[in-house]
């Protein structure tokens, strides 16, 4: 499980990382300077989501949605680390008490998603 974690986390870096580099070489190619204009203060992290899903779905792809999507990444890794780590001890250790503290852990996560 730990080794699991691990590559879970590094990966979820590493897409992140990946996502708001091109998007910012996406962007110096395009306007020729690295300046960003994206406002994400007083959004939660749900509508934040929801909002440049849509551009994506519009297909209005810009280098903006690109490092949006890095940041998004980048905010979900720790929630999908807790969620692994609730189905670990739920179904694969069947310990129940770890598994009530992580959901109550992934339940605060959750939570925090959608408040500002």
């Amino acid at each position: 499980m730990d080794l699991f974690v691990g590559y879970l986390l590094l990966s979820g870096v590493l897409l992140s990382m990946a996502l708001i580099v091109g998007g910012m070489i996406w962007r110096f190619i395009r306007i020729g300077q690295i300046s960003l204009s994206q406002q994400i203060a007083g959004m939660n992290l749900f509508d934040f989501v929801v909002s440049e899903g849509r551009i994506v779905i519009a297909d209005q792809l810009r280098p903006r949605t690109l490092i949006a999507c890095g940041i998004a990444v980048l905010m979900l890794t720790p929630y999908m680390r807790v969620l692994a780590s609730v189905l670990y001890f739920a179904f694969r250790l069947k310990n129940w008490k770890y598994s009530l503290f992580t959901a109550i852990v992934l339940g605060v996560l959750t939570f925090s998603l959608f408040i500002r």
